[in-house]
Protein backbone atom coordinates (compact mmCIF):
# COMPACT_ATOMS: atom_id res chain seq x y z
CA UNK A 1 0.00 0.00 0.00
CA UNK A 2 1.23 3.61 -0.93
CA UNK A 3 1.63 6.15 1.75
CA UNK A 4 3.25 9.73 1.34
CA UNK A 5 4.66 11.67 3.68
CA UNK A 6 5.04 15.48 4.12
CA UNK A 7 8.20 17.04 6.21
CA UNK A 8 8.32 20.07 8.53
CA UNK A 9 10.39 22.88 9.42
CA UNK A 10 14.31 22.17 9.08
CA UNK A 11 13.99 20.86 5.56
CA UNK A 12 13.79 24.10 3.36
CA UNK A 13 17.07 25.42 1.14
CA UNK A 14 17.26 28.34 -1.29
CA UNK A 15 16.01 27.40 -4.54
CA UNK A 16 13.08 24.96 -3.15
CA UNK A 17 9.84 24.91 -5.30
CA UNK A 18 11.65 27.06 -8.18
CA UNK A 19 11.83 24.26 -11.08
CA UNK A 20 8.05 23.52 -10.17
CA UNK A 21 7.52 27.01 -10.66
CA UNK A 22 9.36 27.31 -14.14
CA UNK A 23 7.97 24.24 -15.81
CA UNK A 24 4.09 23.76 -14.02
CA UNK A 25 1.54 26.36 -15.13
CA UNK A 26 -0.92 25.42 -12.35
CA UNK A 27 2.30 25.56 -9.86
CA UNK A 28 2.62 29.09 -10.77
CA UNK A 29 -0.46 30.01 -10.49
CA UNK A 30 -1.10 28.57 -7.10
CA UNK A 31 2.74 30.27 -5.95
CA UNK A 32 1.49 33.97 -7.27
CA UNK A 33 -1.51 33.29 -5.33
CA UNK A 34 0.12 32.20 -1.99
CA UNK A 35 1.92 35.55 -2.57
CA UNK A 36 -1.21 37.59 -2.64
CA UNK A 37 -2.56 35.14 0.41
CA UNK A 38 0.60 35.92 2.39
CA UNK A 39 0.93 39.90 1.64
CA UNK A 40 5.02 39.74 0.63
CA UNK A 41 6.93 37.81 -2.31
CA UNK A 42 7.46 34.45 -0.54
CA UNK A 43 8.53 32.94 -3.77
CA UNK A 44 11.42 35.69 -4.00
CA UNK A 45 12.42 34.15 -0.80
CA UNK A 46 12.62 30.40 -2.03
CA UNK A 47 14.51 30.95 -5.07
CA UNK A 48 16.61 33.48 -4.29
CA UNK A 49 16.68 34.48 -1.02
CA UNK A 50 19.08 33.56 1.77
CA UNK A 51 19.37 30.92 4.12
CA UNK A 52 19.19 33.35 6.77
CA UNK A 53 15.96 34.54 5.12
CA UNK A 54 14.37 31.16 5.55
CA UNK A 55 15.21 30.41 8.48
CA UNK A 56 12.92 32.72 9.84
CA UNK A 57 9.40 30.76 10.94
CA UNK A 58 7.13 33.23 9.38
CA UNK A 59 9.18 31.77 5.87
CA UNK A 60 10.07 28.74 6.62
CA UNK A 61 6.70 26.72 7.29
CA UNK A 62 4.73 28.47 4.06
CA UNK A 63 7.53 27.68 1.80
CA UNK A 64 7.70 24.01 2.75
CA UNK A 65 3.87 24.15 3.08
CA UNK A 66 4.14 25.12 -0.53
CA UNK A 67 6.38 22.88 -2.05
CA UNK A 68 4.86 20.25 -0.42
CA UNK A 69 1.62 20.46 -1.55
CA UNK A 70 2.60 21.87 -5.21
CA UNK A 71 4.98 18.49 -5.52
CA UNK A 72 1.55 16.49 -4.26
CA UNK A 73 -0.77 18.37 -6.86
CA UNK A 74 1.82 18.29 -10.16
CA UNK A 75 0.82 14.31 -9.59
CA UNK A 76 -2.04 14.60 -10.63
CA UNK A 77 -3.82 11.77 -11.29
CA UNK A 78 -1.07 9.40 -10.46
CA UNK A 79 -1.55 10.79 -6.74
CA UNK A 80 -3.27 8.31 -5.08
CA UNK A 81 -2.39 7.83 -1.85
CA UNK A 82 -3.77 4.81 0.79
CA UNK A 83 -3.08 7.14 3.36
CA UNK A 84 -0.97 9.84 4.39
CA UNK A 85 1.19 11.78 7.11
CA UNK A 86 3.37 14.69 8.25
CA UNK A 87 5.72 15.46 10.45
CA UNK A 88 4.85 18.53 12.59
CA UNK A 89 4.47 21.06 10.06
CA UNK A 90 3.71 18.80 7.55
CA UNK A 91 0.47 17.24 8.54
CA UNK A 92 -1.13 20.54 7.25
CA UNK A 93 0.90 19.44 4.04
CA UNK A 94 -0.44 16.12 4.08
CA UNK A 95 -4.64 17.68 5.13
CA UNK A 96 -4.27 19.91 1.94
CA UNK A 97 -2.87 17.18 -0.21
CA UNK A 98 -5.20 14.51 0.73
CA UNK A 99 -8.09 16.82 0.63
CA UNK A 100 -10.01 17.52 4.11
CA UNK A 101 -8.30 21.06 3.38
CA UNK A 102 -8.17 23.76 0.65
CA UNK A 103 -5.25 24.69 -0.24
CA UNK A 104 -5.67 28.32 0.28
CA UNK A 105 -7.52 27.36 3.88
CA UNK A 106 -4.31 25.33 4.35
CA UNK A 107 -2.06 28.36 3.47
CA UNK A 108 -4.04 30.80 5.91
CA UNK A 109 -3.93 28.20 8.64
CA UNK A 110 0.25 27.51 8.58
CA UNK A 111 1.29 31.37 8.03
CA UNK A 112 -1.33 31.86 11.18
CA UNK A 113 0.56 28.87 12.49
CA UNK A 114 3.74 30.28 12.14
CA UNK A 115 3.17 33.77 13.35
CA UNK A 116 1.77 32.46 16.54
CA UNK A 117 4.38 30.32 17.71
CA UNK A 118 7.17 32.62 16.37
CA UNK A 119 5.07 34.92 19.18
CA UNK A 120 5.39 32.56 21.74
CA UNK A 121 9.45 31.45 21.32
CA UNK A 122 9.69 35.69 21.56
CA UNK A 123 7.99 35.34 24.90
CA UNK A 124 10.12 32.97 26.07
CA UNK A 125 13.80 31.86 25.49
CA UNK A 126 13.76 28.49 24.65
CA UNK A 127 14.90 25.82 22.69
CA UNK A 128 15.29 22.35 22.23
CA UNK A 129 17.94 19.31 21.69
CA UNK A 130 18.50 16.41 20.25
CA UNK A 131 19.41 13.09 22.17
CA UNK A 132 20.86 9.97 20.32
CA UNK A 133 21.13 6.52 21.64
CA UNK A 134 18.66 6.53 24.82
CA UNK A 135 15.46 5.02 25.25
CA UNK A 136 12.04 6.56 24.62
CA UNK A 137 11.65 5.61 28.02
CA UNK A 138 14.78 6.88 29.72
CA UNK A 139 14.16 10.60 27.93
CA UNK A 140 11.01 10.75 29.11
CA UNK A 141 12.66 9.62 32.63
CA UNK A 142 14.99 12.50 32.67
CA UNK A 143 12.58 15.09 31.78
CA UNK A 144 10.57 14.63 34.75
CA UNK A 145 13.31 14.73 37.01
CA UNK A 146 14.48 17.82 36.03
CA UNK A 147 12.70 21.07 37.47
CA UNK A 148 11.70 23.54 34.79
CA UNK A 149 9.60 22.86 31.33
CA UNK A 150 11.58 20.24 29.57
CA UNK A 151 9.75 17.67 27.41
CA UNK A 152 9.92 15.30 24.61
CA UNK A 153 9.05 16.77 21.13
CA UNK A 154 9.58 14.50 18.65
CA UNK A 155 10.01 10.89 18.81
CA UNK A 156 11.86 10.59 15.55
CA UNK A 157 12.87 7.30 15.17
CA UNK A 158 14.13 4.37 17.13
CA UNK A 159 17.46 5.96 19.43
CA UNK A 160 16.33 9.62 18.08
CA UNK A 161 13.96 12.12 20.61
CA UNK A 162 14.34 15.38 20.70
CA UNK A 163 13.17 17.68 23.65
CA UNK A 164 12.10 21.08 24.04
CA UNK A 165 11.76 23.49 26.83
CA UNK A 166 13.53 26.58 28.62
CA UNK A 167 17.08 27.19 27.71
CA UNK A 168 18.36 26.35 31.65
CA UNK A 169 16.13 23.04 31.85
CA UNK A 170 17.20 21.99 28.67
CA UNK A 171 21.01 22.20 29.09
CA UNK A 172 19.96 20.58 32.57
CA UNK A 173 18.48 17.64 31.04
CA UNK A 174 21.87 17.51 28.39
CA UNK A 175 23.99 16.53 30.89
CA UNK A 176 21.81 14.23 32.38
CA UNK A 177 20.48 12.56 29.11
CA UNK A 178 25.49 12.03 28.22
CA UNK A 179 25.34 10.89 32.06
CA UNK A 180 22.88 8.27 31.58
CA UNK A 181 24.39 7.03 28.42
CA UNK A 182 23.41 9.27 25.38
CA UNK A 183 25.75 9.03 22.68
CA UNK A 184 25.02 12.68 21.97
CA UNK A 185 22.69 15.93 23.74
CA UNK A 186 22.65 18.57 21.10
CA UNK A 187 21.30 21.56 21.83
CA UNK A 188 19.91 23.00 17.93
CA UNK A 189 19.98 25.86 16.70
CA UNK A 190 16.17 26.40 16.48
CA UNK A 191 14.35 30.07 18.24
CA UNK A 192 12.10 28.44 20.27
CA UNK A 193 10.66 25.13 22.17
CA UNK A 194 8.14 23.69 19.77
CA UNK A 195 5.98 20.91 20.92
CA UNK A 196 5.97 21.84 24.74
CA UNK A 197 3.85 23.86 26.91
CA UNK A 198 5.51 26.80 26.04
CA UNK A 199 3.65 27.18 23.03
CA UNK A 200 0.05 27.12 24.92
CA UNK A 201 -0.09 30.89 23.85
CA UNK A 202 0.18 29.62 20.12
CA UNK A 203 -1.92 27.17 20.73
CA UNK A 204 -4.66 29.25 22.08
CA UNK A 205 -3.85 31.91 18.63
CA UNK A 206 -4.71 28.53 16.52
CA UNK A 207 -7.22 27.43 18.28
CA UNK A 208 -9.69 29.66 16.83
CA UNK A 209 -8.22 29.81 13.10
CA UNK A 210 -8.52 26.17 13.20
CA UNK A 211 -12.30 26.04 14.47
CA UNK A 212 -13.05 28.52 11.78
CA UNK A 213 -11.67 26.75 9.17
CA UNK A 214 -13.73 24.24 7.22
CA UNK A 215 -12.58 20.62 7.34
CA UNK A 216 -14.19 18.00 5.27
CA UNK A 217 -13.38 14.18 4.98
CA UNK A 218 -10.22 13.61 3.24
CA UNK A 219 -9.78 11.09 0.21
CA UNK A 220 -7.50 8.90 2.93
CA UNK A 221 -7.15 8.50 6.23
CA UNK A 222 -4.42 10.74 8.00
CA UNK A 223 -2.48 9.37 10.40
CA UNK A 224 -1.75 12.36 13.05
CA UNK A 225 0.74 13.64 15.37
CA UNK A 226 -0.70 13.34 18.41
CA UNK A 227 -1.99 10.04 18.84
CA UNK A 228 -0.11 7.91 15.65
CA UNK A 229 -3.96 6.73 14.81
CA UNK A 230 -5.74 6.91 11.57
CA UNK A 231 -8.27 9.91 11.15
CA UNK A 232 -10.96 11.09 8.17
CA UNK A 233 -13.32 12.55 10.86
CA UNK A 234 -12.68 16.58 10.14
CA UNK A 235 -13.52 17.56 13.87
CA UNK A 236 -11.48 14.52 15.45
CA UNK A 237 -8.65 16.15 12.98
CA UNK A 238 -9.31 19.66 13.66
CA UNK A 239 -9.01 18.59 17.64
CA UNK A 240 -5.79 16.82 17.02
CA UNK A 241 -4.41 19.79 15.28
CA UNK A 242 -4.92 22.05 17.91
CA UNK A 243 -3.30 19.59 20.65
CA UNK A 244 -0.35 18.92 18.19
CA UNK A 245 1.44 22.64 19.06
CA UNK A 246 2.33 21.30 23.24
CA UNK A 247 2.15 17.46 22.34
CA UNK A 248 4.77 15.63 21.15
CA UNK A 249 5.12 14.58 17.35
CA UNK A 250 5.34 10.27 17.41
CA UNK A 251 6.16 10.11 14.44
CA UNK A 252 8.42 6.12 15.39
CA UNK A 253 4.71 5.61 16.12
CA UNK A 254 3.06 7.18 13.02
CA UNK A 255 5.37 5.32 10.65
CA UNK A 256 4.75 2.17 13.03
CA UNK A 257 1.45 2.18 12.81
CA UNK A 258 0.85 2.88 8.73
CA UNK A 259 3.54 -0.46 8.17
CA UNK A 260 0.80 -2.13 10.25
CA UNK A 261 -1.92 -0.94 8.53
CA UNK A 262 -0.14 -2.39 5.51
CA UNK A 263 1.70 0.53 4.44
CA UNK A 264 4.75 -0.63 2.37
CA UNK A 265 5.58 1.88 0.06
CA UNK A 266 6.51 5.50 1.15
CA UNK A 267 7.32 8.53 -0.70
CA UNK A 268 8.18 11.86 1.38
CA UNK A 269 7.05 14.80 -0.96
CA UNK A 270 8.85 17.81 -0.22
CA UNK A 271 12.19 19.81 0.70
CA UNK A 272 15.08 17.62 1.71
CA UNK A 273 14.81 13.89 2.55
CA UNK A 274 15.30 13.52 6.52
CA UNK A 275 11.30 11.43 6.47
CA UNK A 276 12.67 8.91 4.04
CA UNK A 277 16.20 8.72 6.57
CA UNK A 278 13.65 7.99 9.45
CA UNK A 279 11.57 6.04 7.77
CA UNK A 280 14.48 3.54 7.36
CA UNK A 281 15.67 3.68 10.42
CA UNK A 282 12.32 3.11 11.77
CA UNK A 283 12.10 -0.29 9.80
CA UNK A 284 14.45 -1.10 7.01
CA UNK A 285 12.13 -3.85 5.08
CA UNK A 286 9.72 -1.31 3.32
CA UNK A 287 10.47 1.03 0.07
CA UNK A 288 11.65 4.72 0.53
CA UNK A 289 11.62 7.51 -2.60
CA UNK A 290 10.98 11.07 -2.56
CA UNK A 291 10.28 13.60 -4.75
CA UNK A 292 11.98 17.43 -4.12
Amino acid sequence: MKAYVFPGQGAQFVGMGKDLYDNNAEARDLFEKANEILGFRITDLMFNGTEEDLKQTKVTQPAIFLHSVLLAKNLGDDFKPSMVAGHSLGEFSALVAAGALSFEEGLKLVSKRAQAMQKACEAQPSTMAAVLALSDEKVEEICNSVDGVVAPANYNCPGQVVISGTVEAINEACEKMKEAGAKRALVLKVGGAFHSPLMQPAQEELAEAIAAAKFTTPVCPVYQNVDAKPHTDPEEIKANLIKQLTAPVRWTQDVQAMIADGADDFTELGPGKVLQGLISKINKEVAVSGLS
